[in-house]
């Protein structure tokens, strides 16, 4: 087992005059894990990693962002979540594979009556899926793509997932929500991507955004974390910041 990243708590939530950041051993998972924990309500958490200038990727992936501090909390919102939202774009595009924990996520979940592990949501209008791909074929839980009535599956894909129609001709996001909470998926993660991220703000859907800053220049040519038709600007209340050794920042929004 790797020897986590230490990460030290900056900005308290409440407090007007913050304690001295912590630069010993850091913040321990427990820590971590209260700073993130499942709400009492539905919602839908955004987890996204960007560059100092707003760089979305590097040669046209996330990877390159990511340092440890990122991957860290990265495995914790999977652990925390009941379903993990995703484009098909970006299952492509990342090589997503299987979603699967390792045994002490595993066990801190079904410790709490949870399955032992979340459940795979992929967003695809034209249902331009591989059924091979390992996210699917090797998935531990059926996934499910969330889709529209006109789309049409390849030969395979409903071998491998569940099909959730919402929409006509286009994937009606807001009634997608609503059917996941149904089935019991209250607490969504979502790691995009960037059009999947402005739908969703443009139906105004997002509860909660969680932002790795980088420490890299990336200079131009990539895009931003959100993408699509403009919106209206919201506000998200700061909930904390969190430093990693490496010059990585943490950031957490969320929704009174």
């Amino acid at each position: 087992m790797s020897v986590p990243t230490a990460i030290h708590r900056l900005l308290p939530p409440s407090e007007v005059d913050p304690p001295a950041p912590r630069t010993a051993a850091g913040l321990s998972q427990t820590e971590l894990t209260a700073l993130y924990e499942r709400a009492d309500r539905p919602r839908l958490r955004m987890n996204f990693v960007a560059s100092l200038d707003g760089a979305v990727s590097v040669d046209g992936l996330s990877e390159g962002l990511s340092g440890e501090p990122d991957k860290r909390v990265f495995r914790l919102l999977r652990m925390l979540c009941d379903g993990l939202l995703v484009a098909a774009g970006t299952v492509r595009e990342e090589g997503y594979r299987a979603l699967r924990l390792d045994e002490r996520r595993r066990a801190w979940r079904t410790e709490r009556g949870l399955p032992a592990y979340p459940t795979l949501v992929v967003v695809s209008g034209s249902l331009a899926l591989d059924p091979g791909q390992a996210a699917f074929a090797d998935a531990p839980v059926r996934p499910i793509v969330l889709t529209h009535d006109a789309a049409v599956p390849p030969p395979g894909l409903t071998d491998v997932v569940d099909l959730l129609r919402c929409g006509t001709d286009r994937v009606d996001l807001a009634a997608g929500l609503v059917e996941l909470r149904r089935r019991g998926l209250g607490q969504v993660l979502c790691e995009g991507g960037p059009r999947l991220f402005g739908a969703l703000t443009a139906a105004d859907l997002v509860d909660e955004v969680c932002l790795t800053v980088s420490p890299l220049l990336a200079g131009p040519g990539a895009g931003r974390i959100t993408a699509g038709e403009k919106t209206l600007p919201r506000r998200l209340p700061l909930r904390h910041v969190l430093g990693a050794d490496d010059g990585t920042l943490l950031l957490r929004y969320a929704r009174d």
